[in-house]
């Protein structure tokens, strides 16, 4: 990209971008919820879209002007049509959690009863924690994953919906590695009479392309953030079944937002575009592949996998087996330059900001490249990195090591 202009304008803050451009070009991403959008989604975020003021919906803006803009947004409502067989779409969300809470706010009133996943078992912030808004506002019973597998116990589930009766059950998570069954959670729901919600915002890539079951027509609304391995710009979507159209577009706007960022939502549309082309399908096919080889090449190290593998683009790894903790693990792997998320495990023990494991996503380095066989040098690297942690020299070799991969195999 070209950034001249940025360059002499402001140079401070071209001098911070530039220094982000290089950290990403030389070190590793295995954060589960970032990836690399194209250089299509780039342009599309930076242009004068952002200039206009756009509240309400194609045809019912409450500003003039709008004709072009209403153009982008329907292009982007389309796509999402076709990509997860979506009745009725919302493009203008602007990140995950306020998705969700416009989820919340078109289907409950504060104090309903909802049931949701629990954070430490894989669950989200906004599935019913008790310091997020979900939390505080809602009245949320949880659920977790068997203490045998690591899986979501279906049986349980049931038993707690039917016993505590909930308004609304959630599926979908931040840290499960395994295929949510959709009709089942559909079918508990509805012996009870309960709205279903899934979050799909780390798996709506896969999704779309076909990689792992599709929610969309089965549950009455599913919102997903964009940015992860939907691999595009920072923003949600929400799609829902028709009868539910009005009252969730109400909850978006005037509910929970003001205007949409247009630049934001012409991003959204490119992306929802490169989705749809059938190289997407290969790529989508080629992270579950790395996720799987990253598994299995850390159980073969002796590490502990939750749930024992993956079915998706993320595993979480339990440090202590290797004797220390996640934020241990993590501080480790910056140095040698490969960013994770420190994340807590079923039932641990430890505090959240300093939990007991680690979360690796694989879409970042897919879109890079990056295949089996580099997997299996990378984990190869990341164990020689946590048994060295204190050798400054050894970690600095294997930064060495971490950049030439990157360099090999590069992001733009």
């Amino acid at each position: 990209m070209n950034y001249s202009t940025l360059s002499q304008k402001d140079p401070e803050i071209y001098k911070s971008v530039y220094k982000e451009i290089k950290r990403q070009s030389e070190e590793m991403e295995l954060i589960a919820s970032e990836n690399y959008v194209s250089k299509a989604v780039l342009e599309a975020l930076a242009t004068p879209l952002t200039n206009k003021y756009s509240e309400g919906y194609p045809g019912k803006r409450y500003y003039g002007g709008n004709q072009v803009i209403d153009e982008v947004e329907t292009i982007a409502i389309n796509r999402v049509k076709k990509l997860f067989s979506a009745e009725h779409v919302n493009v203008q969300p602007l990140s995950g959690s306020p998705a969700n809470a416009a989820v919340y706010f078109a289907f409950l009133k504060p104090g309903d009863k909802v049931m949701g996943l629990k954070l430490d078992h894989g669950g989200h912030l906004s599935h019913g924690h008790p310091v997020n808004f979900s939390g505080m506002l809602y009245n949320f019973v949880q659920y977790g994953v068997s203490d045998k597998d690591g899986y979501i116990n279906m049986d349980e589930v049931e038993e707690i919906a039917l016993r505590e009766k909930p308004k609304m059950i959630v599926a979908g998570f931040s840290a499960y590695s395994r295929e949510i069954d959709w009709k089942r959670f559909k079918e508990i729901a509805d012996k009870i009479g309960a709205f279903t919600f899934g979050d799909i915002a780390h798996t709506a890539g896969l999704i779309a392309a076909g990689a792992m079951n599709n929610p969309v027509p089965i549950f009455d609304v599913t919102s997903t953030t964009t940015h992860k391995t939907l691999r595009g710009p920072r923003g949600a979507i929400i799609m829902c079944k028709a009868q539910f159209a009005k009252q969730v577009d109400r909850a978006v706007f005037p509910g929970m937002q003001g205007g949409p960022h247009n630049h934001m939502t012409a991003a959204k549309a490119v992306a929802f575009r490169e989705a749809l082309q059938p190289e997407f399908k290969e790529y989508a096919a080629q992270v579950i592949k790395n996720a799987q080889a990253m598994a299995k090449s850390f159980l073969d190290l002796g590490y502990r996998v939750i749930s024992g593998g993956t079915d998706n683009h993320l595993i979480v790894v339990d440090m202590t087996s290797k004797n220390l903790s996640g934020k241990e693990a993590e501080v480790a792997l910056e140095k040698i330059g490969i960013s994770v998320s420190r994340s807590t495990i079923p039932n641990d023990t430890n505090p959240p900001m300093n939990p007991s494991g680690i979360r690796f996503g694989t879409a970042a380095i897919t879109t890079r490249g990056i295949k089996e066989k580099e997997i299996i040098k990378i984990v190869e690297l990341i164990n020689k990195a946590i048994e060295n942690k204190e050798n400054d020299n050894i970690l600095s070799e294997i930064k060495s090591n971490i950049r030439e991969m990157c360099l090999a195999f590069p992001i733009y």
